[in-house]
């Protein structure tokens, strides 16, 4: 294993939200290698800031503004805590940096209990 790249045996792909996912074989699995070291510190990062801002909701944009962690980082982080229950999605949209409007998330109360008892 290198430092910034985990070699999954072949047929063994680690399981999506747990690990990045990835569409297609090429760049796109290359990439979730890539980032597979270091997904699961800041997704926990990010459970943790929506936990601490519960029960406002926040777009993945501004979660990523305020952790200084690129929008490239912050959503696909957003879109795994949320297939495995831990944010879930309020009707609210905000805009984000692009102009378009984003979906806003906030911690689940799963997510909350779960915080507390750590």
């Amino acid at each position: 294993m290198e430092q910034h790249q985990i070699d999954w045996i072949e047929g063994e792909r680690p399981a999506y939200p747990d690990y990045p996912g990835f569409k297609a074989e090429g760049t796109s699995q290359e990439a979730a290698r890539k980032i597979a070291v270091t997904a699961g510190t800041v997704r926990q990062k990010v459970l943790s800031f929506f936990v601490a801002c519960y029960p406002r909701a926040v777009t993945a944009d501004e979660v990523a503004s305020e952790l200084g962690l690129t929008v490239l980082t912050t959503r696909p982080r957003v879109s795994e805590l949320h297939a495995a229950g831990l944010i879930e999605q309020v009707p609210e949209r905000r805009p984000n940096e692009s102009g378009m409007t984003a979906a806003c998330w906030r911690a689940t109360r799963d997510a909350i209990v779960r915080a507390a008892n750590a």
